[in-house]
């Protein structure tokens, strides 16, 4: 189980690297995709093949791929948005479905630790 630990943790590491790039606003839509490809690629490399140790662990991992989808429709918006209001309230959107993502990541990582 430590080791899905780490995997979640360091997707949680990746994903506030991500939020960094995106509130600092000194990046565009299309500069943010490659991050973005990063994220989603090591979702599917490193975290899909893991055996979840419970069904509980299953549903995260579910929810966390449904929101990796969403939050790419998100980074579609976001290109075309073509008002700085809309391109700010896409940014909002964005920066909040990365918060959703992590507190998935340390729902699955804190229960672990504090059996330890």
């Amino acid at each position: 189980m430590s080791f899905n630990c780490d995997k979640y943790q360091e997707l949680a590491t990746f994903l506030d690297e991500f939020r960094t790039n995106v509130t600092a606003g000194k990046l565009s839509a299309g500069e943010l995709r490659p991050h973005l490809a990063k994220l989603q690629a090591f979702f599917s490399q490193q975290i899909v093949p893991l055996v979840d140790a419970n069904s509980r662990e299953q549903s995260y991992k579910t929810e966390i791929s449904k929101q990796l989808r969403l939050l790419e429709v998100d980074m579609m918006f976001l290109q075309g948005a073509k008002q700085l209001t809309t391109s700010q309230a896409r940014l909002k959107t964005i920066e909040e479905r990365i918060d959703t993502l992590i507190g998935y990541c340390q729902a699955i990582t804190q229960p672990a630790e504090e059996k330890e």
